[in-house]
């Protein structure tokens, strides 16, 4: 990804709204429908799918950095992008928790 926190942390906010919104939208028509075999497995697909995109979001390029041997960097990118992540999620449960959303 790249070496801004911030960016890494949105791109990883972007990514869960994609994928709820998709998840939404695509099981709206059948909500009233049994599920079958096939809906635990499409769960486990998503989960490992996201897996991998939320560690390549948030340890990509500290990982490159570690490996250069800047491990304080490193150290640092990791830590301000989950924390700006954790304020991003904050925010959406206070307005969750709020009546807001």
């Amino acid at each position: 990804m790249t070496k801004n926190p911030f960016i890494n942390a949105l791109s990883a906010s972007a990514y869960i709204f994609i994928v709820v919104s998709v998840m939404t939208f695509v099981t709206a028509p059948l909500q009233n429908k049994p599920d079958t075999f096939f809906a635990p497995i499409t769960v486990l697909f998503v989960l490992t799918l996201s897996v991998a995109v939320m560690a390549y979001l948030f340890f990509y390029q500290p990982l490159m950095l570690f490996i250069d041997g800047k491990k304080k960097d490193a150290v640092n990118l990791f830590v301000k992008t989950l924390g700006i992540f954790a304020a991003f999620t904050s925010v959406v449960l206070v307005l969750l928790f709020s009546g807001l959303l």
